[in-house]
């Protein structure tokens, strides 16, 4: 792969090369969107979810990629990543971005300036936002969200159809959507199911009650694999477009690549006695004489300290164990008596050329979102 010179950061000297980097691969966000633009079927939409800066991958370029491939809805955390969105990338005049997050009162009018789908939960915030809207003058698009077993956001079931009327009844306010996010979407049947009908029991009732068809949608990754049922209008997936599966142990069919690979550069090798502790609280000592390479990378840059003597690290196509504790800054691996490795090379935390974010994920305790979205903007992107 060539890489693309657009990135976050670099040195004053474009030759120098990066401590550490994520390298991006639009080919294979290509790719995991045609796989599954493939599952979902060709009459429904697919969202873009690129929250969390793209779980890190950064949002203003995979927005642009989606968009070349004529996706066109978007979904992110909140206003404030809406608008970051919009003043980093020229979108589409076709493209919308609904915001998740249930908005504070005094959010509502960025929404109406910056053209960003609002989420609604509740009545009074409905109120606010036809009074904001109508003493501006405009109108705001709105999608209102149920909750129907996440216990995060949205309104009630029992209160849901209240609160679809009095949208209606505002003049100012366009219902565009109906969603609702499940608890365990990975899991066929049982609570999945329960949500799924109690949503469309909603939904479809309030599309006989006005005569009209309002845009659905429920399926995030688990459940556009595990309930095709769930895909309704529009399906939402997030850690499959970006190559990691919903549940690291438990891998889907669907034959995604991982569009990041985070690597750091081999930075000091040492040679070491029997009996050497490496690293704060001397968790790790050799048991012989070995070579020790200190990578350029930590915990500030997306290495989990709980990946401490737990972790694999490919350097040159070889995996070596990661030893001692994870610091700030710079992370330990036992080369053995491997002398092929110098300063200078490069070591692959996970990625296309090492292991997988979620072999480090299962090995942290933790999961493959956390991982990507813990990559922190010292990492320079780069785009291959």
């Amino acid at each position: 792969m060539s890489a693309d010179s657009r990135q976050y950061s670099s040195f004053a000297d474009p030759a120098a090369p990066n401590l550490s980097e994520a390298l991006i691969s639009l080919g294979n966000l290509r790719h995991n969107l045609a796989c599954l633009r493939e599952l979902a079927g060709p009459k429904r939409r697919v969202m873009g979810i690129v929250k969390a800066d793209a779980y890190g991958h950064g949002a203003a370029e995979v927005t642009a990629t989606l968009e070349k491939e004529g996706i066109r809805d978007f979904g992110v955390a909140n206003i404030h990543e809406a608008i970051e969105l919009k003043q980093s990338h020229a979108m589409q005049p076709d493209s919308h971005i609904l915001a998740f997050a249930a908005p504070l009162a005094a959010h509502i009018p960025h929404y109406l300036e910056h053209g960003v789908e609002m989420t609604v939960c509740d009545h009074e915030t409905v109120r606010a936002a036809e009074t904001i809207a109508a003493a501006a003058g405009g109108r705001l698009r709105v999608q209102a969200k149920i909750d129907t077993g996440m216990g995060r956001l949205g309104v009630t079931p029992e209160k849901a159809h209240s609160l679809l009327e009095l949208i209606d009844r505002c003049p100012n306010l366009d219902l565009v959507g109906i969603y609702t996010h499940f608890a365990e979407g990975h899991k066929p049947g049982g609570f999945t199911a329960q949500q799924l009908d109690q949503f469309l029991h909603i939904a479809h009732g309030y599309e006989q009650r006005t005569g009209t068809t309002v845009l659905k949608h429920a399926a995030n990754s688990g459940a556009l694999v595990s309930t095709p049922d769930a895909r309704l209008d529009m399906v939402r997936p997030g850690i499959l477009l970006y190559g990691c599966q919903p549940l690291d142990a438990e891998p889907t069919s669907v034959p995604v690549r991982p569009v990041m690979q985070f690597q750091c550069k081999v930075m000091f090798v040492k040679e070491v006695s029997a009996g050497t502790s490496i690293s704060y609280g001397r968790t790790w000592s050799t048991t012989a004489p070995t070579r020790i390479a200190t990578l350029a990378a930590g915990y500030a840059d997306g290495i989990h300290r709980t990946l401490s003597n737990r972790a694999k690290i490919a350097i040159n196509g070889q995996r070596y164990n990661q030893v001692g504790t994870v610091t700030m800054d710079q992370t330990m691996v036992d080369l053995g008596q491997d002398r092929s490795i110098s300063v200078g090379d490069t070591a692959v935390l996970f990625g296309w050329n090492g292991p997988t974010a979620g072999e480090q994920a299962i090995a942290a305790g933790t999961i493959s979102y956390e991982l990507l979205c813990s990559v922190s903007k010292r990492v320079t992107r780069v785009f291959v």
